[in-house]
Formats: structure tokens, sequence, C-alpha cells
């Protein structure tokens, strides 16, 4: 181990950091870190009903689909992290692939994204808390509910990196449990349907007529496959982090992809009434599903596991955003870089960047009681920046490639590594363009065009941060 860490020390060092993180996670922890953001029973659970009312049961292909175009993100991170194992991921890889401008935007715009996330997470698991307690709650109780969720991630992360890896650990295995057991049962016990069902396109239109619905269910897919990149956010934390974490990113999509997809079809199998859940009368299918297959001790049980899986899942959401943030402030790329790259002395990690971190996405959570379908909004306006980040990382891999970089870590796809890239790159392109597609066209123009609204206010904003404050030019020169 001393080995792997004085190479990992001695990696950073040429790369221009001296780190003084707690490199104490180990490979299935950063995995579970990855597979809890990832989270499949969250991110499945939360936009079931606004796929099916999209796309009707062949929804399910989506997830299969958007899985291998994200799988082949994640090979380009993989080579990427590899010979930039640095903690903020997205951030200090833009950096080296193309340039401090480059890395500004992307970082800004991920950050605003992974707020909004976990805005969203926060959100989307008041429901089913209160299901758990058995009470019907409005909207303003939700988002207390929200606030209250994200200040007990936040004291926990808190606590540093040892509790962030043994909380995203248990997570895992009560998530994939869980996953495993109640799928399991639906597909055994209480199916309605027949696998026929998954081909059902009436009322969508058949053949290639019902492309724009398959389309436009595609975004709740969307929503589910981000979170491998967090593995390397936290790349400071874990040993041989150059190896490491380009396997703990591939086993996210294996494993959370295999177990969204397991529950997505387990949950179609067995709704009661399709019609009504494809219509919107059953407003959620899930617990209606849930409570007719196990009743409601069964259920109760079930929605505690999904309650464990919404908090691991913001305790791993804020690591990643506070991992960013420390990592913007310690090149001085950011207003109170000098607060936010401090590490606690005890604990190791960044204590005003979690704070912030717990803060800004309660600001968005509090601002969605206003919204009428704030669960649906946030997640549209989170998965939009993730994409649109993520694609500004892979086409820098590409430029960089075109100026002669041949990754150089321990990872890497060889010859296979330009012609993955450019596939990675034209599948992002199409994902950003379908998410940002109108197609509301008798809705006001700010609700039909909200997605395209956030990427244009959340981008402007940035740019003239950059300009006026030219943080940029605090971008030091590093090792590549």
């Amino acid at each position: 181990m001393s080995d792997s860490h004085d190479h990992d020390a001695q990696q950073l060092k040429d790369l221009g950091y001296d780190s003084h993180f707690d490199r104490s996670m180990s490979f299935w922890e950063n995995f579970s870190l990855g597979f809890t953001y990832l989270s499949p029973v969250v991110g499945v659970y939360s936009v079931f009903a606004m796929a099916l009312r999209a796309g009707g049961p062949p929804m399910f292909w989506n997830y299969l689909l958007v899985g291998l175009g994200q799988f082949l993100v994640c090979l380009v991170f993989g080579e990427v992290v590899s010979q930039y194992p640095i903690s903020g991921g997205l951030y200090p890889w833009s950096l080296r692939l193309v340039g401090p401008r480059w890395a500004w935007m992307a970082a800004w715009i991920y950050g605003w994204a992974l707020f909004t996330t976990v805005a969203a997470v926060a959100v989307g698991g008041a429901p089913f808390l209160s299901q758990l307690l058995g009470m019907e709650i409005g909207a303003g109780p939700c988002t207390l509910i929200a606030l209250a969720m994200i200040a007990v991630t936040t004291g926990l992360n808190l606590s540093g990196t040892r509790l962030l890896a043994r909380v995203a650990m248990f997570g895992f295995v009560c998530e994939l449990i869980g996953a495993i057991v109640v799928g399991g049962w639906l597909l055994l016990k209480a199916r309605h349907h027949s696998f026929s069902i998954l081909f059902d396109t009436a009322g969508f239109g058949s053949g290639v007529h019902y492309l724009p619905a398959l389309l436009a269910s595609s975004v709740a897919a969307m929503f589910c496959y981000y979170g491998f990149e967090a593995c390397g956010d936290v790349a400071e934390e874990t040993p041989n982090a150059g190896v490491a974490i380009p396997k703990s990113m591939r086993m996210t999509i294996y494993v959370g992809g295999g177990a969204a997809s397991f529950v997505c079809l387990a949950l179609l199998l067995a709704v009661p009434d399709m019609a009504a859940a494809v219509s919107g009368a059953d407003k959620d299918p899930v617990a209606t599903t849930l409570q007719a297959a196990m009743g409601m001790t069964g259920f109760r049980l079930v929605i505690a596991v999904v309650m464990v899986s919404f908090l691991s899942c913001l305790l791993s959401l804020q690591a990643a955003a506070s991992r960013l943030l420390f990592s913007f402030a310690r090149d001085g790329m950011i207003f109170g870089s000098a607060t936010f790259k401090k590490l606690s002395p005890r604990t190791k990690v960044p204590v005003a960047a979690l704070i912030a971190t717990g803060v800004i996405p309660a600001l968005i959570a509090a601002a969605g009681y206003w919204l009428a379908d704030a669960i649906n909004t946030i997640i549209s306006s989170a998965a939009i920046g993730i994409y649109v980040s993520f694609q500004m990382v892979v086409l820098g891999a590409l430029m960089a490639r075109a100026r002669g970089w041949r990754p150089a870590g321990k990872f890497t796809l060889g010859a296979w590594g330009g012609p993955i890239t450019a596939a990675a790159f034209a599948y992002g392109v199409a994902a950003v363009l379908n998410m940002l597609w109108p197609r509301t066209p008798d809705a006001p123009w700010y609700v039909n065009y909200a997605m395209l609204l956030t990427v244009v206010v959340t981008a402007g904003a940035g740019a003239a941060y950059m300009f006026l404050g030219r943080p940029h030019l605090n971008a030091p020169k590093r090792g590549r």
C-alpha cells in the first residue's frame, strides 16, 4: 500500500499538487460512491411515472440505449482520469485537455448541475418519506423534508472521508439487495403483463411514428446514467487512482445500469392498471404497484430501503460537488477561494465547500415550492447541465487528440481511443439536442424552451463572471 501511496503522491506532484486528503477510500468504496450517486432505485422511482406518460412501456429500451451511449463517455473519462487523477474531476481534466477558459465554463455548468441534482434528489425523496410515515402532505411540508434531508447528509459529509466511504458502501449494499429482492418479487409473484408489453406502442403510434415518444421518454433514462464521474471527483482520496477509478467508473455503469434496467422492467410488468399509469390517471404508479404486490407492510419496508438510497445518493452527490468546488478554489478560480480550498485538519474534508453544497441546493429546493411540477422541472434542469458539461470534456479530449495528445495513464483505449471518443461525442450531442427539443408547442415559450433557457442563463452567468472577474488568469501552469 505504501508503494501505491508513494506513486500517487509523485503523480500528483508531477501535475503540480501536494494533496492533504485522507487517501483511505478503497476500490469498492470508490465504486459504491459512483453507484449511490447514479442510484438506480432513486433514478427509476423518481421518473418512472413521467417516462410512462411520455412513451408508454417501450420506454424501457431507453435504459439499454442510453446506457450504451454513456458507457462510451465513461471510457473516455477513464482514459483522462487515469492520466490526471486529481480531485474535482471535470475541472482539472478540462484544464489539462484544453485550457483555463474551457475548464472554467465546464466546471461552472457542471457545478450548477450538481447543485440542482442534489435539490432534485431531495425533493424527489420527500414524498417517499411521507409514504413511509403514512401521511398525505402538501408542497410546503415536502419542501421542509427535502431541506432536512440535505441538512442530514451535509452533516454526515462533514464527518470525513471514512464515514463517507462507509455510508456509501452501506447504501450500495442496501440498494442492490433491495433492487434484486423487490424486482425479483414483482417478476415472480406480481406480474400482470407479458414481455410483449415492452413493444406495445398503442396510443403513441407504431414504427417510425413511435420515435418521438421514445425520444421524449428517454430523458428519464438519461437522469439515471450519470454518477460514474463521481468516482474521479475523489481521486486524491483513493489509492492507486489511475487504475482503480477507471475500473470503478465502468463497474458503476455495469452494475448501476443493470440494476436500473431490472427495476424498471419489474415495475413495468407488475403495474396493475397500465392504461391509468400511461394516461396519468394513476399519478404514482410506483406506489400503486408496490402496494398491490406487497401490501402496506411490505410497501413500507421497501420505502425504508428507498429512503436509504435517497440519503446515500445525496451524500455522494454532495461529496462530488464539494470536491469540484474545492478543486476550483485550490486554483483560485472562484470567489472565496481562500475559504473553499481549506481542508479540516481533523477530518481532512473541505468544510466550507461542503457547507456551500448544502446551502445552495437547499435554496434551489426551497424555490421548488413555487413550481407547479417541481421534481420534473428540477430534474430536467439538472440533466441538461450534466450532459453539456460531460460533452465539453469529451470534445476537449477530441481537441487534445487533434493536437497530438495521447493518453499516458495506466488505463488507455489504445488504437480505439479516437473512434470511441468521436462516437461518445456524437452520442452526447444527440442526447443534448434531444433534451433541448421543444415538445409542448401549445405551452408558453418559457415552458417549451425551459431546458434551453437553463443552459443559456447558466452559461451566460458563467461567461459574465469570467469576463468581469477574469478568474481563468489564476489558472496555474501544470504538468501535462
